[in-house]
């Protein structure tokens, strides 16, 4: 796919004044080619790293950008099928670790593209929003990368087993309000995996393997740091609109239908990614009031 950051990285120059760095996240994110997708992503977030840091930037946050019609940019497989008629099996065996490392490069996939859609798609945001979703999507792309991997060791690739649609699903959802989309897609998505990372990492540690365990450190770590620009930029829009951060979080995911969350939950690493004593006092009450 030819894009305004291809051209630039082609002929070593800057973006042109009409292109802006906002616009080549979204053609990073029409990339439907895994591989060319998470090098042309660690490629502009490197440039706009360069850029800034002789005071440059091209975010074009002023500028609405027209939706194309081909989101997100995915490759012909895997095939994407209800959630409960995925495959469960044993970490214990091998073809079990294949199936669970699959599901993570699946996920790890959608959060390049969840990353890039914030990006792209909400206007007159402060240049450090677009810089930290950026960094946020270079760093998917590079669990992605270690995830897939890993399942080539295994004789697999990405695409090779089903998988589901349900965090672009949220993301479409609230495409229409930046705020919906910083409380639902890090504060409630992306931090379920920090509750998920330490049982799994358990399991492959007692199935011995632990170039996968491995992996799931690098991701967990990034993902406390992920959910923690969540959080900031969802207080800093209800600071700008006037709301009260715990009110409107309830709020939305009612509107919004965002799943439930359920224990055991991760408590230091959602503390550490900036959850306050009352969103995690509200989720374990909630979680036990429905057990």
């Amino acid at each position: 796919m030819s894009s305004v950051f291809s051209a630039a990285a082609e002929s070593a120059q800057p973006l042109s004044a009409s292109a802006s760095w906002r616009a080549a996240a979204l053609d990073a994110l029409r990339e439907r080619d895994p591989l060319a997708k998470t090098q042309a992503v660690a490629a502009l977030h490197a440039l706009t790293l360069e850029a800034a840091a002789h005071g440059e930037a091209m975010w074009g946050a002023a500028h609405a950008l027209q939706t194309p019609a081909d989101l997100p940019g995915r490759p012909a497989r895997p095939d994407l099928v209800e959630p409960r008629s995925l495959q469960r099996r044993s970490m214990s065996t091998p073809q079990g670790r294949v199936v669970l490392l699959h599901a993570l490069a699946h996920i790890e996939f959608n959060a390049i593209n969840l990353a890039l859609d914030a990006v792209w798609r909400f206007a007159g945001m402060p240049d450090a929003f677009y810089a930290d979703w950026l960094k946020v999507a270079a760093e998917e792309a590079y669990h992605f990368s270690l995830v897939r991997q890993r399942l080539g060791d295994y004789g697999h690739d990405y695409g090779d087993f089903p998988a589901h649609n349900g965090l672009w699903e949220m993301c479409e959802r609230t495409c229409d309000d930046v705020l919906a989309r910083m409380a639902l897609v890090p504060r409630v998505l992306e931090a379920r995996g920090l509750d998920a990372s330490p049982p799994i990492r358990a399991r492959l540690t007692q199935a011995q393997d632990h170039e996968s365990a491995a992996i799931l450190d690098i991701i967990l770590r990034d993902e406390v740091g992920h959910v923690r620009i969540g959080n900031h930029w969802f207080r800093y829009l209800c600071d700008q609109r006037g709301l009260d951060p715990h009110a409107a979080w309830l709020e939305l995911a009612a509107r919004y239908h965002a799943p439930r969350m359920r224990g055991p939950f991760n408590v230091e690493a959602r503390r550490s990614a900036g959850f306050d004593e009352a969103e995690l006092d509200a989720l374990i009450a909630q979680d036990a009031a429905e057990k």
